[in-house]
């Protein structure tokens, strides 16, 4: 019966490569149907024999309890956005500084939900979201059901790779044609039909939405040396890639191919909302690095956003955290990529002077990255007032003069006490990327700081059970959650925390960068500006913040606060000490490795202090080769770089 199995589980594999790879069946439907009962029928009798590349695994029938949350091993990053051929040309003058002669490959830009696999011994392991780039959801028996993801790979590696799933157009249109008939909302776009497919608990609802993907990414260090390489690499494994792409080394053709595809993209099966120009070379990648946010050594042209007239008929303003006062539109609603648009930024006080925003205006709304509404312009041939907007002189919260410093265009609010921006502070110290406090959103903060019960974020720890019973619409078993979910957070790593305190300019990787160099934030507060303006992909504008940051009586009172209340102020990520074995340098892997995991081998690097990264250049302090090291080597020696082998790195 084994054999049979294995013959059938091959057969059908192949068959449904055909059909959903190469669109090139080589079977009838029906024949490829009855070999699938067969398995089905085998696979019941014999459920200790089923295969892990069985096709079995495909259909639905799991219904999920929920997603755990998934830390990336490797951590995805989002790329810069450009929106014209100015920012391409600023692009590449920046790589031309540190590369002398670079080769771009271009790719298109899916509008699907990112996505990373991970094999272990080529059997698929997990699949994951991307969420914030170092933690996502594991959404493995989902994207098992996805047809054209590989459930195994024709070798036995350890990989992780990146990707996109998206839905095609034509099953997007049968989605909501069944939704409709079924009296559901409709999917405003197919991007959001991909996310609420993916986020399904019931695993039959996915198997039935013929989702797709497409590969573009080795996220773990890859053997090969080129981008082009990897990608017919991903092919040779058995992921689908999108053959649309161009290698260059002339800014003309990477415009002249954005245009092309431009005119191409209503007629594609899947939607697309822009291209991706790579550095093609992997080592030339390396050399260029990353800021906290994104690799330098990529960017993503956005194509222009769908643009609605609409008229203005008011605005309001609000205060953030940081006591910028923002201006929003009321509008008349439009539909604008496939949802319903109302309000809009208006960004600041210096884009409505220069827009010469006016009242009742007719303007021209747009979703900025496709997300944000916001008012591009404004239709001087509907003018129908010449009066002009009234701009606030005060707060709108706490009504202290507002400030409109001469290198900002924001209006801003000084006031340290002023309730909008402490309001908004509280409710970003408790979200997610944050303390991550579950229950304690926008309503409940709102509901305490009108009780006066919390005016600071050490407020949050001192409050009891039957505090929150107070508000209205809290009864005892929320309550009980809410304060459950405030001690649990006293144990987040320090990183959160210095996320949660606002900060400027100090975002989440940042935060966690800062923390694995420093270990506490009570050594962050001393620490030296210079210092901090020296690790990799910060600098100076952080530095002065922090200093700026710590030097004030009242962040020394807040972190006194905190600890008495037994919030964690240390790191509890992998820490390595100062002088450890190979601190500081950049080490590459390559070639095979006789009795270590790949995967083993960087914790061990990592663990000695080492960066590791997946490809040569000058950056490179170290590489480690086992048996049939290759290219990477052959560079290595060139460049002059020391080389050691794994009978080296297991004796440290």
């Amino acid at each position: 019966m084994n054999e049979r199995m294995n013959e059938l589980v091959a057969l059908l594999n192949r068959y449904a490569t055909e059909y959903y790879t190469s669109d090139n069946p080589s079977v009838s439907d029906s024949e490829y149907d009855r070999l699938y009962r067969e398995l089905v029928e085998l696979e019941a009798a014999y459920p200790d024999q089923v295969l892990a590349d069985s096709p079995t695994h495909r259909i639905g029938g799991k219904v999920l309890d929920g997603f755990e949350k998934y830390s990336h091993q490797y951590p995805l990053y989002s790329l810069q956005d450009a929106f014209s051929r100015e920012e391409l040309e600023a692009f590449d003058a920046r790589v031309r500084k540190e590369l002398a002669h670079p080769t771009y490959i271009c790719e298109l830009k899916i509008d699907g939900l990112s996505i990373s696999l991970t094999y272990e011994k080529g059997i698929l392991v997990v699949g994951a979201t991307r969420g914030d780039g170092s933690v996502g959801e594991n959404i493995t028996e989902n994207l098992k059901r996805v047809k054209d993801i590989p459930l195994t790979l024709p070798e036995e590696l350890d990989i992780t790779v990146r990707g996109e799933c998206y839905m095609p157009r034509a099953s997007f249109d049968q989605v909501n044609q069944a939704r409709q008939e079924n009296g559901e909302p409709e999917f405003a776009n197919p991007r959001n039909a991909a996310a609420g497919t993916l986020r399904q608990l019931d695993t039959a609802v996915v198997a039935k939405r013929n989702l797709a993907t497409f590969l573009y990414q080795e996220a773990s260090p890859s053997t090969r040396d080129s981008q082009e390489k990897v990608l017919k690499h991903l092919e040779q494994l058995g992921f689908v890639v999108n053959p649309k792409r161009i290698l260059t080394k002339s800014i003309d053709e990477i415009w002249d191919f954005i245009q092309e595809v431009g005119q191409e993209r209503e007629k594609l099966p899947y939607d697309i909302d822009g291209v991706v120009i790579k550095v093609n070379d992997l080592a030339g990648q390396e050399e260029l690095g990353f800021t906290v946010k994104a690799p330098k050594w990529a960017v993503a042209y956005k194509f222009p956003a769908e643009e609605k007239e609409a008229q203005l008929i008011s605005v309001d303003w609000t205060v953030g955290r940081t006591g910028v006062v923002t201006p929003t539109a009321n509008l008349t609603p439009v539909q604008l990529a496939g949802t319903t648009v109302s309000r809009a930024t208006l960004h600041n006080v210096d884009y409505i002077a220069e827009k010469d925003i006016r009242k009742d205006d007719t303007v021209i709304v747009y979703k900025a990255g496709d997300i944000i509404p916001a008012v591009l312009r404004v239709v001087e041939s509907k003018r129908v007032s010449e009066e002009k907007l009234d701009i606030p002189t005060n707060c709108p919260s706490c009504d202290s003069q507002l400030l409109h410093f001469e290198d900002e265009v924001a209006l801003r609010c000084i006031n340290p006490r002023c309730p909008a921006q402490i309001m908004e502070g509280l409710i970003h110290f408790a979200s997610r990327d944050a303390m991550n406090i579950t229950g304690l959103g926008p309503s409940i903060v709102e509901k305490l700081f009108a009780a006066n019960l919390v005016k600071d974020v050490a407020d949050i720890y001192r409050l009891k059970e039957e505090d929150f019973l107070l508000l209205e619409g809290v009864k005892e078993k929320s309550a009980s959650k809410l304060y459950q979910a405030i001690q649990a957070s006293k144990e987040n790593s320090a990183e959160k925390l210095l996320f949660g305190l606002g900060i400027r300019h100090v975002g989440s990787k940042a935060s966690q960068l800062l923390l694995q160099h420093f270990h506490s934030i009570e050594n962050l507060a001393q620490a030296d500006p210079e210092e901090v303006a020296s690790i990799e992909s910060l600098g100076g504008v952080i530095a002065k913040s922090l200093q700026t940051y710590f030097a004030t009586e009242g962040s020394e009172i807040l972190l006194r606060e905190l600890k008495e209340a037994g919030v964690n102020l240390d790191y509890k990520g992998q820490t390595v000490v100062a002088d450890a074995a190979l601190s500081g340098l950049t080490v590459v892997l390559t070639g095979k490795l006789e009795r270590l995991k790949r995967s083993e081998a960087k914790s061990k690097l990592e663990s000695l202090g080492a960066k590791v990264t997946g490809s040569v250049s000058k950056k490179t302090d170290l590489v480690v080769a086992g048996a049939d090291a290759g290219s990477k080597l052959q560079k290595a020696q060139e460049l002059g770089i020391e080389v050691r082998d794994e009978a080296w790195l297991e004796s440290l």
